[in-house]
């Protein structure tokens, strides 16, 4: 009777660590189980998005408002829109606020960055944050520094 018992006891204990770890993996992955009502959506256009994707956290002053939701390609102006749910308790973004693509850590994690302006109209549902700023591209910032390189080496002959 008590081997049972300790098999029951160790079964449970298996399943906790289980359910505890699948919390975790879910908590680190920023997936979430239930649908969130108490976010609302806005749209940001980027003229490079390079690396952000979705789950990307949105951040305000450091701190998490929100996430990214979809990354695609504006048709008619050919640039990257991010489309973003942001927690409805932060309602007071003014209008002329940035949205920036940020970089975290040695990794390269993109996030989005939030510059709050000054207008005291906000962002409602479905609106646009028009000032943005793209993400930095290293290949990019790698080319103009070669072609400098090259452009000095062949002024001084």
């Amino acid at each position: 009777m008590q081997t049972r018992t300790q098999e029951i006891g160790v079964g449970l204990f298996l399943l906790a660590g289980l359910l505890a770890l699948l919390l975790l993996a879910l908590r680190v992955s920023g997936l979430t189980v239930g649908q969130h009502d108490d976010t609302y959506k806005v749209y940001a256009y980027f003229d490079n998005i390079a690396g952000l994707s979705a789950r990307a956290r949105v951040t305000m002053s450091g701190v998490t408002i929100g996430k990214v939701t979809a990354v695609d390609l504006d048709r008619d102006s050919y640039m990257g829109r991010v489309t973003m749910q942001i927690d409805k308790r932060v309602d007071n973004i003014p209008v002329d606020s940035t949205a920036s693509i940020l970089t975290a850590g040695l990794l390269g994690e993109k996030y989005i960055g939030i510059s709050v302006g000054g207008d005291e109209e906000v962002i409602k549902e479905n609106g646009t944050i028009r000032d943005t700023q793209s993400s930095l591209v290293l290949e990019d910032l790698i080319g103009k520094f070669l072609l400098n390189s090259v452009n000095k080496d062949s002024s001084d002959k």
